[in-house]
């Protein structure tokens, strides 16, 4: 079992005897990585340029478009059995599905090594605060090995002998007593009664918000695909990614708020938060985010080169861990944003081909098949021009929604132009 997902070629469809996941598979990963450190400070961001309660209406709308379009690209990896850039193949055809191949690969780097730099800086703050005891460096390299291991052993021996065991309930445990200690610790009337400055528009803030989400987009049918049916994987994806997105960032806004803002701040105020007992419980189940991120990685990698995803993932680890010792954590929003600009328009390409074009009946063949399909890149490309232009001269309405439906709507007019009959 632990080692059933490397055996697969992430081009090769996963048999359906070998497809394990079920609802509660899908809703304890999804849920788990919905929750992070990460996602409290995209939380925290949008405070106080929006009010708490301007932020948790963003929250709650972008929560709710984000986890519904990551589900529906869940579906399409149960439906082919095919790995995230193994499914872009039927969209772009293989050469074209080589471009986001390398960009996946680069930016899950990028996100790994982020995911490492927020749990050492957690970690340490609270190593500080209660022991007086500062050593990043060590940290760097507990969570950066530990992160490494989980991926390499992959995500069937992940979900059901770390997560499902005791990981989630770690996590939820410390969810939990944070949540407890904002109630008790601070008067959220008060918290609400403040104004927002206005340095965010709502529409800004929801584009936020979704970015979250949508991130994942280029990774969900890496675990999807050992999923035993689509409708057990959407419902599992969506319903976790939902509660853990709108539960984690609206923790991240409160104790912002709460803390006057900043990232420092923000942290302190975590891990002060009953002597920092729950933020410790969420700097190890953070390690489920970083696992992901070069798990998928691996795989995207391998899609392009004839190498084991689990001997990948030891090389992205170390990668990841080398540059989170080097680089500091800043520009964290405009990094999430950049990531929505490329992949959000791709994905409107890939639903519009999987369940409007193809309606969800995909010729698993094409995956193989050696070539272009150019309305697809020009498609995505529409997608891309669309949200730099709509984040230059309209930022208050968001870009990244718009994205991508001017890519799905572009995708379906260059499909009927070339299937116009001629004369």
């Amino acid at each position: 079992m632990a080692k059933l997902d490397d055996t697969y070629d992430p081009l090769t469809p996963v048999p359906a005897e070998r497809r394990v996941f079920g609802t509660r598979d899908a809703f304890s990963l999804w849920f788990s990585l919905g929750i992070g450190l990460l996602v409290l400070q995209a939380g925290a961001f949008l405070v106080p340029g929006l009010s708490l309660g301007m932020a948790l209406a963003a929250i709650v709308a972008g929560s709710v478009l984000g986890a519904l379009l990551l589900a529906a690209a869940g579906v399409v990896g149960a439906d082919t059995g095919l790995s995230a850039m193994g499914t872009l193949r039927l969209a772009l055809g293989a050469r074209g599905a080589a471009v986001p191949a390398v960009l996946n690969a680069v930016q899950l780097v990028g996100w790994g090594a982020f995911e490492i730099i927020a749990m050492r800086d957690a970690a340490d703050a609270l190593a500080r605060q209660t022991f007086g005891l500062s050593n990043p460096l060590a940290w760097t390299v507990l969570f950066g090995a530990l992160a490494t291991w989980l991926a390499f052993m992959g995500p069937v021996s992940f979900v059901r002998r770390f997560l499902r065991a005791w990981g989630l309930w770690l996590l939820l445990g410390g969810a939990g007593w944070l949540t407890w200690r904002l109630l008790a610790q601070h008067d959220l009337a008060a918290l609400f009664a403040k104004a927002g400055t206005g340095e965010m528009s709502f529409g800004a803030g929801v584009d936020l918000v979704v970015a979250m989400p949508l991130s994942w987009l280029p990774l969900i049918a890496d675990y999807t695909r050992f999923g035993r049916s689509p409708g057990r994987m959407f419902r599992g994806s969506a319903v976790g990614y939902l509660l853990a997105n709108i539960w984690f960032m609206g923790l991240g806004a409160c104790y912002a708020l709460a803390a006057g803002g900043g990232e420092g701040l923000l942290l302190t105020a975590l891990a002060a938060a009953g002597g920092g007992i729950a933020l410790l419980l969420i700097v190890v189940d953070e390690t489920d985010n970083a696992f992901a991120d070069i798990h998928s990685a691996a795989v995207s990698t391998a899609t392009l080169a004839p190498v084991r995803p689990a001997r990948l993932a030891l090389a992205f680890g170390a990668l990841c861990t080398l540059i989170a010792l080097l680089a500091p954590l800043a520009r964290y929003e405009g990094f999430l944003l950049l990531i929505g600009s490329v992949f959000a328009p791709l994905f409107g390409v890939l639903l519009t081909d999987h369940f409007v074009v193809r309606r969800r009946q995909p010729e698993a063949a094409a995956a193989f098949a050696w070539g272009l399909n150019l309305p697809g890149l020009l498609a995505w490309a529409a997608g891309i021009a669309a949200y730099q232009g709509f984040s230059r001269l309209a930022p208050q309405l968001g870009a990244t929604l718009p994205a991508l439906a001017v890519a799905a709507v572009a995708y379906l007019l260059l499909g009927l132009i070339r299937r116009r009959p001629k004369g």
